[in-house]
């Protein structure tokens, strides 16, 4: 059975150009063409594609609302982008959108086709350019994440330490050489940096973070 698709594009001559390739292609079959994105959406309720290649930045609606809303319409159709556009708030609004793929038009036309079986198969299929973005994001923000754990002293640690040993506060100022109002003033200093209030708490929590 031939791959249903709508094509999505708001350049005239870059869509007949995009149509015609996928027209060449054996088990490929266009069945509605949308210059913006609101048409898109028509096009794809009336038609109900196996997939709809969608460009970005159209008039009307732009590809992320239209995808969003293709998507919630009609359940079923895949969207792939193809798109000039490759910065970060371009890529994750067509993600967080539902896209199930991200190429680039400047792609070579083999890679094009293949990425449009692959996703109307029920694959994800991104640009090597875009992986790349996506994978240095998500790094960015694990670091960011970890930057933003709160941290303890080392005292603090074995502190909290002998607390999780079931250690009493005169038992942990024996066992550090401390006074126990210094024990005291380090669980207070532990409880306000892992924002909790009692000291079951504080151990849990320094474990849900691996600072014990």
């Amino acid at each position: 059975m031939s791959i249903r698709i709508v094509v999505a594009d708001d350049h005239p001559i870059v869509r007949a150009g995009i149509v015609g390739l996928l027209e060449s292609e054996r088990g490929l079959e266009v069945v509605g063409e949308a210059a913006d994105g609101a048409d898109a959406v028509a096009v794809a309720a009336s038609e109900r594609p196996d997939l709809v290649l969608m460009d970005l930045r159209m008039p009307q609606l732009d590809g992320a609302a239209a995808t969003a809303r293709i998507l919630a319409e009609v359940p079923g159709t895949r969207v792939l982008v193809l798109t000039t556009y490759e910065t970060d708030d371009h890529i994750l609004a067509a993600i967080e959108a539902g896209a199930s793929g991200y190429l680039l038009k400047a792609a070579p036309q083999a890679e094009i086709v293949a990425g449009i079986r692959a996703v109307a198969a029920g694959e994800t299929v991104l640009a090597p350019t875009i992986a790349a973005k996506l994978v240095s994001r998500v790094r960015a923000g694990t670091a960011a994440a970890a930057s933003a754990s709160p941290t303890l002293s080392p005292r603090e640690v074995q502190v909290l330490r002998l607390v999780a040993d079931g250690r009493s506060n005169p038992e942990i100022a024996r066992e550090l050489f401390i006074g126990e109002a210094t024990v005291k003033t380090h669980l207070l200093h532990v409880f306000e940096k892992l924002e909790v209030g009692d000291r079951t708490r504080a151990v849990t929590r320094a474990m849900e973070l691996g600072l014990l």
